[in-house]
């Protein structure tokens, strides 16, 4: 459970990112961004798959890059269900769904699934007898 808040609330800086980004899209507030996050989730898993599978001949004409168009277009439908998030245009769609990706895949890469954020360990080496590290 705690997984799925945090890797909402990364969706939702992804989104907040992306209002401040690009000119296209205007967040009003943090609540906004965070409803939008929970709208663009639920769009994701229930209208995307479909996409994908009606658009597969074109996604595979374009070698995967016609996703940005689908993924710009589910931005663009939530932007229609909350009234605080607006995106103005199609290019601002793209443009906002490909700076949202990839700032939900880097800041994703510090959570591992349990919800924690991942720790990186370092080895600390010393210097031992002669020229060998321990």
């Amino acid at each position: 459970m705690k997984g799925i808040l945090i890797k909402w609330l990364v969706l939702t800086a992804a989104i907040m990112m992306a209002s401040y980004l690009i000119e296209g899209i205007r967040v009003s507030g943090f609540f906004c961004a965070f409803f939008t996050a929970a709208i663009l989730g639920i769009l994701n898993v229930f209208f995307r798959p479909v996409l994908l599978i009606l658009t597969l001949p074109i996604n595979i004409l374009s070698l995967g890059l016609f996703t940005f168009v689908i993924n710009a277009l589910l931005l663009k439908m939530a932007s229609g269900v909350i009234s605080g998030f607006e995106v103005y245009g199609f290019w601002s769609a793209v443009f906002g769904s490909l700076v949202i990706s990839i700032v939900n895949w880097i800041l994703s890469s510090f959570v591992i699934s349990q919800g924690r954020i991942e720790r990186v360990d370092y080895i600390d080496l010393k210097k031992g007898d002669g020229d060998r590290w321990e």
